[in-house]
């Protein structure tokens, strides 16, 4: 009985010990059947990982032996950022089309309509997109490091295979595609049109990026103690963003389409 209430009271406070993983994944496995029958955004999540991979690439390869050590950080600093475009832009693109796009698509009203809890629909939807773009991200980052260490030049990939670049990228990589996919769901569930939720969608992801540019370029020197410190950071934004789009996700208005 406790648990319809809380199902049924639009603001009632619940903890995660309240979720159910059954219903997550059955909401997760809906939406990666809906993401794989979306031309559009399955071709972004193939097409758009690639084209980051391009410029990385040719930078490492394009660093001279004799090149300076500043150079090569710099050089290192341009590939490391393409790269945190993967995990910052395309589950921004998946994101922001998880709420407006069904809505447009008349398929989400039958899932407002089932005793799944708002928390359980966004982790679902969250988990739809996190989970392509964590694995698309980790394979890209590891067939860059492959190339790096088996075409660069010796120091070039020495300055690649640092541990503190390596910790960073493997640890911010989940945590960008977070902040996209939280800030995506909150603009979808405020917009009226797919487009505008992808832009303002992709607007709202690049924030993080600046961090990562600056260890990049070593203006901000990336050692073990800060990166594990700006995680545990971005770690704690990520919580209070799923519960605040929890709040924003009011599904009578979703429902009936009047505006809060």
């Amino acid at each position: 009985m406790n648990a319809m209430s809380a199902i049924m009271r639009p603001n009632a406070k619940m903890s995660v010990r309240d979720l159910s993983p059954t219903r997550i994944r059955a909401v997760m496995r809906k939406e990666l059947r809906e993401l794989r029958r979306n031309r559009f955004i399955a071709s972004t999540m193939a097409v758009m990982p690639v084209l980051f991979m391009v410029a990385p690439i040719a930078t490492i390869f394009g660093i001279p032996a004799s090149a300076a050590s500043d150079k090569i950080n710099a050089g290192i600093g341009v590939s490391v950022l393409y790269l945190t475009l993967i995990p910052a832009l395309v589950p921004a693109v998946v994101a922001s089309y998880a709420v407006v796009g069904e809505r447009e698509q008349g398929t989400l009203e039958p899932v407002l309509t089932t005793p799944v809890r708002r928390e359980e629909v966004l982790i679902g939807k969250a988990l739809a997109a996190f989970i392509p773009t964590l694995v698309v991200s980790y394979v890209m980052y590891g067939l860059f490091l492959a190339l790096a260490g088996i075409f660069a030049h010796p120091n070039v990939a020495s300055a690649v295979f640092q541990a503190p670049r390596i910790v960073a990228q493997l640890l911010f990589t989940p945590l960008l595609a977070g902040w996209s996919i939280w800030a995506g769901i909150a603009v979808s569930t405020r917009a009226n049109d797919i487009r505008v939720a992808q832009q303002l969608g992709t607007l709202v992801s690049l924030p993080p990026l600046a961090i990562t540019a600056l260890m990049g370029f070593n203006v901000i020197r990336p050692t073990l103690h800060l990166a594990l410190l700006l995680g545990a950071v971005l770690l704690v934004i990520n919580v209070l963003a799923w519960r605040l789009v929890s709040t924003l996700f009011d599904r009578e208005r979703l429902i009936t389409g009047v505006r809060a």
